[in-house]
């Protein structure tokens, strides 16, 4: 089986918008969440869920990079 260069592309540009999309999201909630824990820190955990959240986008990135690559749909 062998990949059309143009799906192998597209999937490229997947990935990274989600890589990228993730870095933004977090560049924010990261700087914020950094002054809350200094002020408060019984804040941690929930400053800790806010930062993760972002991380669904690069799993959906990879997951729809992988789907065009394989060409399953």
């Amino acid at each position: 089986m062998t990949t059309d260069p143009t799906y192998a592309l597209a999937a490229a540009i997947t990935i990274a918008g989600g890589l990228i999309g993730t870095g933004m999201a977090q560049q924010g909630i990261g700087a914020a969440g950094m002054g809350i824990i200094a002020e408060r820190p019984e804040k941690f955990g929930q400053v800790l869920f806010f930062f993760v959240i972002p991380e669904t986008l690069w799993i959906i990135g990879f997951v729809l990079g992988l789907i065009l690559l394989l060409q399953i749909l």
